[in-house]
């Protein structure tokens, strides 16, 4: 079987080299690039492989790789690495194509699930058809606060911000984010966020 390739977009060399060695350790072909323009030069297609892809980078950003990605119509998945607390930023990517998103700093254990589920994942994180249907009967089962906040997750506010825009407490949020992540079955932010994409919910709806 092919071992799936790994692309690593990013301008610091430890983090390069550390993810190299942490994909090597686990039997992938980690294939690293200092730069956007580097990788749009350098890159082939694999049988199998993603890309992990610093979102804030000097010259070209990972935002604006991403569009490039997507009007050379290169469908390789996308795991794109934001600063905490960058979820708008985040946002932007899934909605650019991203795959998935995992905020620095980050555990070797949490980047090697992001990479696991993404070569497992449908080319550039779209869901299967049976999956948007499933999607969208959940986002049809929230009730209209939990649309609300939904609304707002996409747009990337944070919990405080939520609580303001509509006159609640943030530990009312807490519970209602909780209940709203059950209801949609979500493991984690970047989940909730792609199904509700894919079922066409937006932040400006």
């Amino acid at each position: 079987m092919t071992q799936p390739t790994v692309f690593i977009v990013d301008d610091d060399e430890f983090v390069r080299d550390s993810l190299a060695a942490l994909l090597l350790a686990k039997g992938m072909e980690a294939v690293p690039f200092a730069s956007a323009e580097a990788f749009l030069l350098g890159y082939r297609p694999v049988a199998s492989g993603c890309a992990i892809i610093d979102m804030r980078m000097p010259g070209m950003d990972g935002l604006t790789l991403l569009e490039h990605l997507r009007n050379r119509n290169i469908t390789l998945p996308v795991i794109v690495v934001t600063g905490h607390g960058d979820v708008p930023l985040a946002v932007r990517a899934m909605k650019a194509g991203a795959a998935d998103f995992i905020e620095k700093p980050y555990t070797n254990t949490a980047i090697l699930d992001a990479v696991a589920k993404t070569l497992q994942a449908a080319p550039a994180g779209m869901l299967p058809d049976m999956d948007v249907a499933d999607a969208r009967s959940r986002i049809a089962s929230l009730t209209g606060r939990e649309r609300d906040i939904l609304q707002q997750l996409i747009i990337g506010n944070p919990n405080k911000v939520i609580a303001f825009q509509l006159s609640i407490s943030p530990r009312t949020v807490e519970i209602h984010r909780a209940n709203l992540m059950k209801k949609m079955n979500a493991d984690s932010l970047s989940h909730l966020i792609r199904m509700a994409l894919a079922a066409g919910f937006s932040g400006t709806d």
